[in-house]
């Protein structure tokens, strides 16, 4: 879960593209067939091919400063919407019941001129419907869909009237409960995605929304079913002003309004102008950008016309260019977790001109670019990369970055400087989505040519695979950036109180941190189902991870599985946050893809099990919380001094680092703490179960990400203050070591393996380059850099300030080094057998085996076994791991490892291994199956 602020946008750049134009104007409407009438303004309704009347087609409103425009002012009209279209006819308005001196009628207005005072007659109304209460039963479909609606009169429309919807929902419509004499007793208006998924189900079936050059010309399509009214305005460029408005014209099937110009137009850039009924604000003309917008100019002002196979929007070399293969299993991920900006803003090895941007990783000799090549020589398979969609939040054009004073480790000035800029300077995660299948402009060496980003973004991809990464995106469907009349709501201003999910009485709900966006809405389902197949089709992305995914359907999500597979003629890999919260929480709306919904469905959640187990507390944890420790890191055995802990407490966060072990498997069955012989849907885990996947690839496995503070930082604040450098070097590798020995996806934040600190910045997403720095060289992990920005660590300033300030948490080179050289060890190892990568639920209760289990165990080593006898890919007859996260070396007998010929597996025994300690220290007694772990150390054996 992410939080974003809003920022400035800053005028357009200049355009800079060289493609030769072909003036368009008047000639071009009369040759297109189209009538240019003038004339004042109208409202009439424009069907399937009929002729638009639109004031004159001028173009002052394509050049408009405003970005909207009230046509009809109905600045009192209601807001309020407590009552719910079910379908195109049938109303239920929760909370009221019906009553025999009483009736119900829907007042309906074109202008929205409708008032009403309770006690007295409604005013205003061009007419009403008489709706009569029905206590029919509903279809399952519709009971299941507004369930959650809570109870209440339920209406109907006579079929005549029903026949009427389409064009009433284009003005304003307000539902009366009133007495016999017509006067009002209660009054609001509807929600209506009920009512527009009936009417415009054929939209779904839709392939042309947006802008889409062919050899018969040059389609436009949006969907817009309340509109009044749609005109096109076209640019030659980014910045200079329209040269001609255009008429669109309504498909009454779908809801879509479109047009065609002939001839090709790449380059050239356009909006559109809505009008349409908004309630509280009246009938407006907005002036908007394209919701299927391919590319934009500078800061998204403009929509740009692409054609995604022009040879002009591909890198050279595109069409051929290799790329990984898709993967056996979904366990064979291995993803590694990039910000675009992040990787190359501090690196002195990329030319100065491509620090921060795409074009970055085309420098194969950057140290980036050699460090992520190391990391694929070893075993890693994807780089995810934070959001790379147009993204609101960065200026385009004009970014600021911070003069930060050489200050004290524990000053505030550093975090003050930073945010002084914060909403103008040039980083942000990127949370904020603005348009969903453009990618972002601040990357790309142009924003103002909507092509360079296209080019540049595919660039990137290429030079990654050439690198052989798979390329994942990180995705945001679950919210918008912002919703109503604000300049850069898009949907919201297309179709008011479509596309974003609504309370009970018609507000947006933000429980996502933005304005939450309904995938279960047909027309948001099919737009996030159209965007991920365009990334994986045109842009080749491999795999993607949902943003707060739970928000979403599960059934939705299956739907893109099918789809997105379909488009890259291959399996594209799905993982996501499946978080149970807000207003969808425990299926409240729908099923959800959560973590507790999605058995079965081959998608992957986050695991918090492990995670919270091998670090201590929560995440976002502030105050006390942040010194609770955990499996490696301290508890019970080697405490902070801060509060109190039991070996009890070792125990279960014990098991459940084991339980992380075994893929987060509901069906696993180990022995417990207790004693008991449990599956891991019987763990506890803060009241849920521990254990919820059906099938290892439904799990993702980590210890840090983007969100919340660096693992580094974690074991800042909860390792005992004494520990020493290289011991703090040891506990990240063990954490990392778990992570990599987990039955599932195996997930890592860039720069884990380097220490990397963000000097204890809890929620580092608009904290700039400063707070964010990665050093490929390894010379620096940024511990100690100042205080944390103040929005979100001030709290805990106190308790930060002393840490920053002590040098002897701060790493040198060498303990970066080892840390570094030891992860590499462990994908090494990861990708030596599969039996670190099972496939099947099957294999892993067959497979894999704990010793030192129960109540009399030693709770400070984990051993786990694995079975290779006739698996596919195994390389060894039996793998067997020991992680001991004592500051002591500890010994442990194995019964059954006596007599058997376990040897160190080739990793370790290697000249060039990273960690010395199991070839030199480690031991195994063949006659006794004793083991001797050295301190603070993973080691693994095998019988080859």
């Amino acid at each position: 879960m992410v939080v974003v602020r809003s920022a400035g946008s800053s005028p357009a750049g200049s355009p800079a593209h060289a493609v030769p134009r072909l003036a368009i104007g008047l000639a071009l409407s009369l040759a297109a067939g189209i009538a240019l009438p003038a004339g004042a303004a109208g409202f009439e309704a424009r069907g399937t091919g009929a002729v638009a009347t639109t004031a004159g087609l001028d173009t002052a409103a394509c050049d408009a400063n405003a970005f909207a425009t009230t046509l009809h002012a109905a600045p009192d009209s209601p807001t309020n919407a407590s009552a719910y279209w079910l379908d195109r006819g049938r109303l239920q308005w929760p909370g009221v019941e019906g009553g025999a001196e009483q009736r119900f009628r829907l007042y309906h207005s074109v202008t929205g001129a409708i008032t009403f005072e309770p006690g007295a007659a409604v005013a205003g109304a061009d007419g009403a419907l008489a709706l009569p209460v029905d206590d029919a039963p509903l279809p399952p479909t519709l009971a299941e869909r507004f369930g959650f609606i809570g109870d209440g009169v339920r209406l109907s429309l006579a079929d005549t009237d029903a026949a009427r919807v389409p064009e009433l929902l284009r003005g304003q419509l307000v539902l009366v409960r009133e007495d016999a004499d017509g006067n009002v007793l209660d009054a609001t208006t509807l929600q209506h995605p009920g009512a527009l998924d009936d009417l415009y189900a054929a939209a779904a079936a839709i392939d042309d929304l947006g802008a889409t050059p062919g050899d018969d010309g040059t389609g436009f399509r949006l969907w817009a079913p309340t509109a009044r009214d749609v005109s096109l305005c076209l640019y030659d460029d980014g910045s200079g002003a329209a040269n001609a408005r255009l008429p669109l014209q309504r498909d009454d099937a779908t809801g879509a309004w479109s047009t065609r110009l002939p001839g090709d137009h790449p380059g050239r850039y356009y909006t559109y102008l809505v009008d349409v009924f908004v309630p509280g604000t009246g009938v407006v003309r907005n002036r908007v950008t394209d919701p299927y917008s391919t590319s934009l100019t500078t800061d998204s002002k403009r929509s740009y016309i692409a054609d995604l196979d022009d040879d002009a929007l591909k890198p050279a070399g595109w069409d051929g260019a290799p790329r990984p293969a898709p993967l056996d299993a979904q366990t064979d991920m291995v993803i590694y977790e990039l910000h675009v900006r992040d990787f190359s803003r501090d690196d002195t090895t990329v030319s100065a001109a491509n620090r921060g941007r795409y074009r970055a990783f085309t420098e194969s000799d950057s140290d980036g670019m050699r460090h992520l090549h190391a990391l694929a020589d070893a075993g890693l398979t994807d780089v995810h990369l934070l959001p790379v969609f147009d993204l609101a939040t960065v200026p385009e054009a004009g970014c600021v970055e911070p003069d930060v004073p050489d200050a004290a480790p524990g000053s505030d000035a550093q975090q003050a400087a930073v945010m002084a800029v914060a909403a103008r300077d040039c980083f942000n995660w990127g949370y904020d989505p603005y348009h969903f299948n453009a990618p972002e402009g601040s990357f790309a060496s142009d924003a103002a040519d909507g092509a360079v980003r296209i080019r540049e973004f595919r660039a990137m991809v290429q030079a990654l695979h050439a690198a052989g990464l798979r390329v994942g995106m990180d995705v945001v469907y679950n919210h918008t950036t912002a919703s109503g009349q604000v300049q850069r709501s898009v949907l919201d201003r297309i179709v008011p109180g479509y596309y974003q999910r609504l309370d009970a009485h018609g507000e947006v709900i933000t429980s996502t941190c933005c304005d939450n966006t309904a995938t279960e809405h047909l027309m948001m389902g099919k737009l996030m189902l159209d965007s991920v197949d365009l990334w994986a089709r045109e842009y080749r992305i491999d795999s993607f991870r949902f943003d707060l995914m739970g928000h979403q359907p599960r059934e939705v999500m299956e739907q893109l599985q099918v789809r997105v597979d379909a488009a890259a003629g291959r399996h594209v890999n799905l993982i996501g946050e499946g978080w149970n919260f807000g207003e969808v929480a425990d299926g409240a709306r729908f099923v959800q893809a959560s973590q507790l919904s999605l058995q079965g469905s081959g998608i992957a959640t986050f695991s918090d099990r492990a995670r919270d187990a091998i670090r201590g507390g929560g995440a976002g944890d502030s105050g006390d919380a942040m010194y609770v420790q955990g499996y490696v890191n301290g508890l019970h055995y080697a405490p902070n001094g801060h509060g109190t802990s039991s070996r009890n407490d070792l125990l279960h966060a014990a098991d459940l680092v084991r339980a992380g072990l075994a893929g987060t498997l509901a069906g696993y069955v180990m022995t417990g703490a207790g004693g008991a012989t449990i599956p891991l849907s019987k763990l506890d885990y803060k009241g849920q179960p521990a254990g919820y996947a059906a099938q290892p690839g439904e799990v993702v496995n980590y210890v840090e990400n983007h969100d919340n503070q660096t693992l580094f930082d974690v074991n800042a604040l909860k390792l005992p203050a004494d520990t020493s450098r290289g011991d703090r070097a040891r506990v990240q590798v063990l954490a990392l070591a778990l992570n990599a020995f987990s039955q599932g996806v195996a997930y890592f934040h860039a720069g884990g393996e380097l220490l990397r600190s963000k000097s204890l910045d809890r929620n580092s997403f608009d904290s700039g380059d400063w707070f964010n720095r990665l050093d490929w060289s390894g010379r620096d992990n940024h511990f100690g850099t100042g205080l944390p920005p103040a929005p979100d660590n001030r709290d805990n300033w106190p308790q930060m300030a002393p840490l920053l300030a002590d040098p002897a948490i701060k790493p040198t080179a060498r303990e970066i080094a080892f840390t570094r050289d030891a992860f590499l060890d462990l994908l090494r190892i990861r990708d030596s057998s599969t039996l670190f990568r099972l496939r099947t639920a099957d294999d892993v209760a067959h497979r894999l085996h704990f010793h030192n289990t129960g109540p009399d165990q030693n709770p400070v080593v984990i051993a786990g076994e694995l079975d290779g006898r006739g698996y596919p890919g195994a390389r060894f007859e039996t793998l067997l791991y020991l992680v001991n996260v004592s500051p002591e070396p500890q010994t442990l007998a194995i019964d059954d490892a006596a007599g058997r010929d376990f040897v160190l597996h080739p990793v370790h025994r290697a000249a060039g291994a990273a960690d010395s300690r199991p070839r030199d220290e480690a031991t195994f007694d063949r006659t006794t199956g004793r083991f001797t772990v050295p301190a603070r150390t993973a080691v693994v054996y095998v019988i080859e």
